[in-house]
């Protein structure tokens, strides 16, 4: 009787122990290097503009990674950078996307506590969203333009392997 228990109960670990694998997926997240090398890259496309700016990078889930306020840009830049980052990644789309549909009608994103201001841009490695980069400080024609040089700036040599 005992044996059969203890079989039963080891049958029974086995069989969670393979639902729980199957359930995890693998995933590539954004390094320090990589949320560096973002902020580099536009704190340089800033510079060549002329264009102070607060850029934040910010992971998948939207949480700050890595952050700069240039020198002569208003303070108030600092939360909007932050914001349109967040946005882009959890939206998994550039902000400019959310504010055209604000000015073609979708007035409900509104409502949404979300950034819809253009100068935020997912980061992607191999196709995957990982992050994405919020430029905030000179006007949305440069905001947007920063925002898409720093993305395109990340390799896939500057993420982390996949973890589960």
């Amino acid at each position: 009787m005992m044996v059969r228990l203890g079989l039963s109960l080891a049958i029974s670990a086995a069989l969670f122990c393979q639902t729980a694998e199957a359930q995890t997926i693998s995933v590539t997240v954004l390094n320090q290097a990589g949320a560096q090398t973002v902020l580099q890259a536009a704190k340089e496309s800033a510079q060549r503009r002329n264009a102070p700016s607060a850029i934040a990078v910010v992971d998948f889930a939207g949480d700050l990674l890595a952050f700069q306020r240039m020198d002569n840009v208003r303070s108030a830049s600092a939360d909007l950078a932050i914001e349109k980052a967040r946005t882009a990644a959890r939206l998994q789309r550039p902000t400019a996307e959310t504010e055209d549909s604000i000015n073609q009608g979708r007035t409900a994103f509104v409502t949404a506590d979300i950034m819809a201001l253009r100068g935020g841009v997912p980061v992607l490695v191999n196709g995957e969203i990982v992050g994405a980069v919020g430029v905030a400080g000179s006007n949305k024609d440069a905001d947007t333009e920063i925002a898409e040089t720093a993305a395109a700036a990340l390799s896939a040599s500057s993420a982390a392997p996949p973890s589960n």
